[in-house]
């Protein structure tokens, strides 16, 4: 039996799922129930605004913000199914089998939807800085070896159950249930389950589309039908397999909920759910405690004593990979070191891309090669990694300056964006101007406000540090400001005042204050 195993810590105010495979941290989940995602939640809208430039409609589904619908994620009656619907419904896997694909043509969007109009809307994706969530009328309701897409009409069976006789054995199964128009996904699980399994499977999701549309009939928009599973039914759903050893978790309640689930649904495996007893935190008895703060650091050290550095920005993140401290091993070339160091950090960066759960457009800046053969090893190298990776992921070769150029499917916000906030002091800028800076942009400061202001002496309140600066090396300088403007100034620190604060102005009430907001104010 392998090294994998599912920990859940779940005796604290939120909910923490981490998927440890061969030994090594590979996904990390956190819910917490004020802010509870809602991919997979059904709802009924209301449509607000419909544009047509975008071939796009924004829906109030209840959330703060309107959701975010395409055209092209609109079905229509009699339409072919969305196979992107599908794959998030499996969970990522590859499949080419599990529903009709996308033709790239859809109606009008003023044809399919109009404002004020009601409709029935599954999120595929949560919202993600300032967009709303994404939503679709595709709707696919999953379950541990089927999942139910009541709007296409089709079967898919995951092209990871390879045996034609399986294959048509679960086929035939599927045809005898499902309702007319309707379709079914059958799942790589379902390989290992017997014809009752797959039918209890069936009959459930059945039972919960009759619910969501009772409620549809019952309800105005906006409103929630229904809410997927919560963070660990839904993990240990979509990911325990014969593959993992044990699912452990910390606290009682969610013990006897998972055996409960875990029998109903796949009871071969109730036998893996372990409580876990150990006097210290569950997290820091795995070690995961550590490799989160590390998925949160900007650089990431290799064994080797290279070093990967990640920049997160808004269209993109950069990785930059640099050898560090790493000088090869006696008798090899320079080219041979750099290699080693390259093929390393592609074994690394895949493993961080899937743990931060980096999306969009990645840029990787390896090391130079200047052998073709070399440049070819790391860039197989990293593909062979990426296969690991449910999220989809498109890379191009390494180019002859070292650089990859990849996109990995963005399904939810970044760790980093998950479990950190801007910084008060910087706001988030990553930087602040130095006290020296700010000495001289409050001289500049002075100089245009001083002839302005009355009174004899100009009073200037700044942060300690830029006061203490201006008090002493930078004297000479105020002394100058002083003979210009022909007035007296006294610079003060102020505790409570940020580096980029600051205020002038006079000593007697009639004078004009000056207050510098800055943007990290």
């Amino acid at each position: 039996m392998s090294d994998s195993v599912i920990v859940i810590n779940a005796d604290g105010p939120e909910t923490r799922v981490a998927l440890i495979e061969q030994g090594i941290l590979s996904e990390y989940y956190v819910e917490r129930e004020r802010e509870r995602g809602t991919v997979g939640n059904v709802y009924k809208g209301k449509v607000l605004r419909v544009l047509p430039g975008m071939q796009a409609a924004f829906v109030d589904i209840g959330e703060e913000k309107a959701a975010f619908l395409y055209a092209g994620d609109i079905a229509a009656p009699g339409g072919q199914g969305e196979k992107e619907a599908a794959l998030r419904a499996l969970g990522g896997e590859d499949d080419d089998e599990v529903a009709p694909r996308r033709t790239g043509r859809h109606g009008d969007i003023t044809e399919l939807v109009r404002p004020g109009q009601e409709i029935l809307v599954q999120v595929v994706k949560d919202p993600i800085s300032s967009k709303g969530a994404r939503i679709t009328t595709y709707i696919s309701l999953p379950g541990r070896n089927v999942v139910f897409m009541p709007t296409v009409s089709h079967i898919g069976i995951s092209r990871r159950i390879a045996g034609d006789r399986e294959r048509r054995r679960l086929r035939r199964l599927i045809d005898q249930m499902r309702p007319p128009g309707s379709g079914f996904i059958v799942r790589t699980v379902a390989e290992s389950a017997n014809n009752s399994q797959v039918r209890a499977d069936m009959d459930y999701l059945l039972r919960l589309w009759e619910n969501i549309q009772f409620n549809e009939r019952h309800q105005r928009a906006p409103a929630l039908l229904y809410r997927d599973l919560n963070l660990m039914l839904r993990v240990v759903r979509d990911n325990l397999t014969p593959e993992f050893k044990k699912v452990i978790v910390d606290d009682r309640i969610a013990h006897d909920k998972l055996v409960r689930f875990i029998g109903a649904f796949m009871p071969e495996l109730v036998d893996r759910v372990e409580l876990y007893t150990g006097r210290e935190p569950i997290f820091d008895g795995y070690g995961i405690e550590l490799e989160i703060n590390r998925a949160l650091e900007r650089k990431v050290q290799l064994k080797s004593g290279g070093s990967l550095v990640f920049d997160q920005g808004e269209a993109l993140t950069a990785i930059d990979v640099n050898t560090g401290k790493f000088v090869g091993a006696k008798g090899k070339t320079l080219e041979e070191t750099i290699t080693q160091t390259n093929l390393e950090a592609a074994e690394e960066l895949a493993d961080q891309l899937r743990l931060r759960n980096l999306g969009g457009l990645v840029i990787i800046d390896f090391i130079d090669m200047d052998k073709e053969s070399n440049r070819r090893k790391v860039y197989r190298k990293l593909q062979e990694v990426l296969r690991r990776d449910r999220a989809k992921a498109h890379i191009t070769k390494i180019s002859e300056m070292g650089l990859v150029e990849m996109s990995r499917k963005r399904t939810k916000e970044s760790l980093l964006r998950v479990l950190t906030a801007p910084c008060e002091v910087c706001n988030g800028k990553g930087y602040t101007k130095s006290p020296t800076t700010m000495c001289y942009e409050i001289l500049r400061e002075v100089r245009r406000e001083g002839p302005h202001l009355t009174g004899d002496t100009i009073v200037v309140q700044a942060a300690p540090s830029v006061a203490e600066l201006m008090n002493g090396p930078e004297v000479a300088a105020v002394d100058n400001m002083v003979k210009r403007l022909q007035k007296g100034i006294d610079i003060q620190g102020r505790k409570d005042f940020h580096i980029e604060h600051f205020e002038i102005r006079t000593k007697n009430k009639g004078g004009r204050n000056h207050n510098n907001n800055s943007s990290a104010d």
